[in-house]
């Protein structure tokens, strides 16, 4: 049987079963679907967290307070020391440190005029703007100078200020938090989310106001910047050591932003591996589907089976009709799911435009090798009992 033969027995045989075939293709589309969509999202978020990183710049360290990374809880029933101001001013004073900015982190009502709404408030000090690598987009950020004295300046996110003061500069106005009064000396250019914080959406205050204001006495986190990349080993060791001689006790949690990358990425391959292998079986399902719509197509004809084998086509000939169809089948579900969880990827990007969700292409391969191979494992056992009919036998139930 000649390859064009071949060909045309197979599109024959699936072109007589429209029904059938579709519901076949169908089958594994949807398995494919689900394993470029799936691949789409995590290398979306791989990439996502990749480029948050990026904008924080590589020698960044953080300083939590407990020693479980998790919750910042005490380890087994211990005390956790408050992250103070004065820790804060010890580390920025290390030979191996840049920059540094605290962070003492809630959420309050800011009010100007009749305007209101709740609003995260981020009490921290001038360095923060160069750590985090944000821009002013009008007037001043806050001013440098002794953390420990608190002032009443306000620095707006850009949505807050268009929001609190539509069509107007809110630079020099009065906005009330809480029972605090503050004076807007800057707005920030749009940044977008940041590691869970909408940076476009916050207000910030001198640190040593908002601990007053919240009435708190410890540091959410102290941002730390190192001299060098090269060096972040030893700035974190001696971070560490420093607040554990101020303590009497290690009982603060200092990460990088490589630790939090090698974490996520773990997380995220095992996340991935485990969704590709639920879709796996839903291809598995399909590869079933496959199967047996080939072992009904060899029972409906066994009679076309006996001639061909009547007029001289050897058992590997009909094998490899049978496994064709089958692989045909398969390879046309693949190519449709493909088409189809890129349709998908379009559509989830348009709804959330921030989220890079991008197929990688190892997906693509791995999704066309794992259709074809669906339907070339589960074409076997029908193709085999086709090549198994006697001739004689097919022919006298014509």
């Amino acid at each position: 049987m000649r390859a064009r033969d071949l060909l045309l027995f197979v599109l024959g045989a699936l072109e007589g079963h429209r029904l059938r075939t579709a519901l076949s293709v169908a089958g594994v589309a949807i398995g494919i679907a689900a394993v470029v969509c799936l691949t789409a999202l995590g290398e979306g978020a791989r990439r996502y967290v990749t480029q948050e990183f990026a904008l924080l710049g590589s020698n960044l360290l953080i300083v939590m307070p407990g020693r479980v990374e998790t919750s910042g809880a005490a380890p087994w029933g211990g005390v956790t020391h408050d992250l103070t101001l004065a820790d804060y001013v010890a580390v920025s004073r290390l030979r191996g440190v840049r920059k540094t900015a605290p962070l003492c982190v809630a959420t309050e009502t800011v009010k100007a005029g009749e305007r209101s709404r709740p609003v995260p408030v981020l009490g921290t000090t001038a360095e923060f703007l160069e750590v985090r690598r944000l821009v002013v987009a009008a007037g001043e950020y806050l001013p440098p100078g002794d953390p420990t004295q608190g002032g009443t300046e306000m620095v707006l996110g850009p949505k807050v200020a268009r929001e609190l003061f539509p069509g107007a500069s809110p630079l020099g106005q009065v906005v009330r938090a809480g029972a605090w009064r503050f004076r807007v000396t800057g707005v920030l250019a749009p940044r977008g989310r940041s590691l869970g914080f909408d940076l476009d959406d916050v207000v910030f205050i001198p640190v040593q106001t908002a601990m007053r204001m919240f009435n708190r006495r410890s540091l959410f986190r102290i941002l730390v910047e190192a001299q060098e990349y090269g060096a972040m080993a030893v700035t974190r060791r001696e971070v560490l050591a420093l607040l554990a001689q101020r303590h009497r006790a290690e009982d603060v949690t200092v990460i990088t932003q490589d630790a939090l990358m090698t974490a996520f990425s773990s997380i995220l391959r095992a996340l991935t591996l485990a969704l590709v292998g639920i879709a796996s079986v839903s291809l598995a399902v399909a590869g079933v589907g496959i199967m047996n719509v080939m072992l009904v197509s060899v029972s409906e004809r066994r009679s076309e089976i006996g001639l061909l084998k009547a007029l001289g086509a050897r058992n590997r000939q009909v094998l490899g009709a049978f496994l064709a169809e089958a692989v045909v089948l398969a390879a046309a579900g693949g190519v449709a799911g493909i088409l189809l969880g890129f349709a998908a990827v379009r559509l989830f990007v348009n709804i959330y435009p921030t989220f890079p969700a991008v197929p990688p292409l190892w997906a693509v391969v791995l999704a066309l090798t794992m259709s074809v191979g669906v339907g070339a494992l589960f074409g076997v056992w029908p193709a085999q009992r086709a090549t198994r009919l006697d001739p004689v036998a097919a022919l006298s139930r014509r």
